[in-house]
């Protein structure tokens, strides 16, 4: 194991982006192909035939070439910049101490307002279009989904983030947040299998932004 972590080390050093691009594709990948395995556990409870019921578990290895995808297009090289810019820019332009309380909340509101959002709604876009939705479908899924699931995150990326902005060097941080999205990814996936679940038309119905 710290064999594997210097040469991640090493990695990250020479090819920072590189290694930051192909680890958060495998992280994706693999918090997909967990997502399917929920789905498929928690669909044999409800279904009616034993034939239906004793069904093996399959991957859908064209779903988990797409979620990684999206690790390795937008998470990981947009991540990277993201966290190195952020810290220069409230290190330097705000002049805040680092570590301090307001540089850590600073660094939170940034990301939860502005990456936070942003992930989601190219998250939720790209999975659409790449499953041939079109722009009307990939509307009303951004309509039905990007809200509920801002606010389910959002209840727990922020406890995360602290921990990262407060002890974690910035070269570190996309690999600690990575390390989550294992779980992230596998939610985001599974929540993006849901459909029009009720528990979704629940937290739209409270959506600011929906049409009345």
């Amino acid at each position: 194991m710290f064999r594997l972590w210097k040469w991640y080390q090493n990695c990250l050093t020479f090819h920072p982006v590189k290694t930051q691009v192909i680890s958060s594709a495998i992280l994706w990948g693999t918090g997909d192909i967990a997502a399917q395995y929920v789905t498929h556990s928690a669909a044999k409870t409800h279904l009616q035939t034993s034939q239906d019921a004793e069904k093996e578990f399959k991957i859908n290895w064209k779903r988990v070439g797409i979620t990684s995808m999206f690790g390795f297009g937008f998470v990981g090289p947009v991540g990277h910049m993201w966290y190195e810019g952020l810290d220069r820019f409230i290190r330097l332009r705000l002049q805040l101490r680092p570590k301090s309380a307001k540089f850590v909340g600073a660094k939170l509101a940034m990301d939860g307002l502005i990456f936070g959002p942003l992930d989601l709604i190219v998250f939720f876009s790209y999975m659409g279009f790449a499953n041939g939705k079109d722009a009307s479908e990939v509307k009303e899924d951004l309509k039905r989904d990007v809200f509920p699931a801002f606010m389910l995150t959002g209840t727990v990326w922020p406890i995360i983030q602290v921990a990262n902005f407060r002890y974690v060097p910035v070269r570190y941080q996309l690999l600690y947040v990575n390390l989550f999205c294992l779980l992230d990814s596998a939610f985001l996936s599974w929540f993006e299998q849901q459909n029009d679940a009720p528990w979704k038309q629940w937290f739209t119905s409270f959506n600011p932004f929906n049409e009345k």
